[in-house]
């Protein structure tokens, strides 16, 4: 009830450990037994729908259950957003960090989507994130002056994504991992507060946060609580069972699991998936 899940497109030649699918494969469980019921083209439809069950946040915005995530699409971003929402995707998960995605194609491929009536900018959840001089390619366009105060960085990236994504307000913004220090990580915590304060962003939240005791030191100096919180779904971190029941559940946080697919390839030779798709002739 409390995971909505980020696809990704697999790096080639991945290859990831899985020692407990159990875990992992519950994911699938409701979106299975949809697909049982109801066929491929129904799912399309119900994904597609405005009256889909979106999860709701603690802010009282919804989540769609499912967002396509753009990391290392690289030239062909805007074609793959085009046809992820096409196909039925209402969310997508970028980045101001042109090191692994194209933040802009992927507003370039929004302005399309709008432009040819496919859905409107309300229709659509947009996520992205605030990502550190260290997760930076210092040989490509930075979104900010690293030599400028973090607040400021924050600030400039910020408006960066607003202008690549073609809208003037995120649903969610989130901090790539945490800064180095705490103190640094509550600096960037600040700006982000107060952008929601302003109504700049709908939700705030950290990504590649996997530590119960770093969370719960941020969320009790937080003015504002994460609303999100997007991390690693697979077996080498346990599958976050501790921060999530322990942090998540009891802080009303959504956590968005990614590498969802990559991450668990046995989930996908799980009998009830087989059974799927010998059922359909997939």
């Amino acid at each position: 009830r409390h995971i909505t899940s980020l696809l990704w497109k697999p790096r080639a030649g991945a290859k990831y450990k899985n020692n407990n699918i159990k875990t992992a494969a519950f994911v699938f469980t409701r979106l299975n037994s949809t697909m049982e019921q109801k066929g491929t083209n129904q799912v399309n439809e119900n994904l597609s729908s405005s009256k889909m069950n979106w999860h709701e946040l603690a802010t009282g915005s919804r989540i769609p259950p499912i967002i396509y995530g753009t990391a290392w699409k690289k030239d062909k971003t805007t074609n793959l957003v085009v046809q992820a929402i096409k196909a039925g995707f209402r969310g997508v998960d970028t980045a101001c960090q042109p090191k692994h995605y194209r933040e802009d194609l992927t507003g370039a491929a929004l302005e399309k989507l709008y432009t040819e009536g496919v859905v409107k900018r309300e229709d659509v959840f947009i996520q992205t994130k605030f990502t550190s001089i260290n997760g930076q390619d210092l040989n490509q366009p930075l979104p900010y002056n690293p030599k400028h105060s973090l607040t400021q960085q924050v600030n400039q990236s910020f408006s960066t994504s607003l202008k690549n994504l073609k809208t003037d307000y995120l649903d969610c913004y989130i901090l790539h991992s945490p800064m180095e220090s705490h103190s640094q990580t509550m600096e960037v915590w600040r700006v982000f507060e107060e952008l929601f304060q302003q109504g700049k962003v709908k939700n705030i939240g950290i990504s590649n946060i996997y530590s119960v005791p770093v969370l719960s030191k941020i969320i009790e100096e937080a003015k504002i609580k994460p609303h999100v919180i997007q991390n690693r779904f697979y077996d080498d971190s346990g599958y976050d069972r501790e921060l999530r029941t322990k942090i998540c559940a009891k802080n009303n946080i959504r956590y968005e699991s990614f590498w969802t697919l990559t991450a668990n390839p046995d989930v996908m030779q799980h009998e009830k998936l087989v059974s799927i798709a010998h059922k359909k002739n997939w």
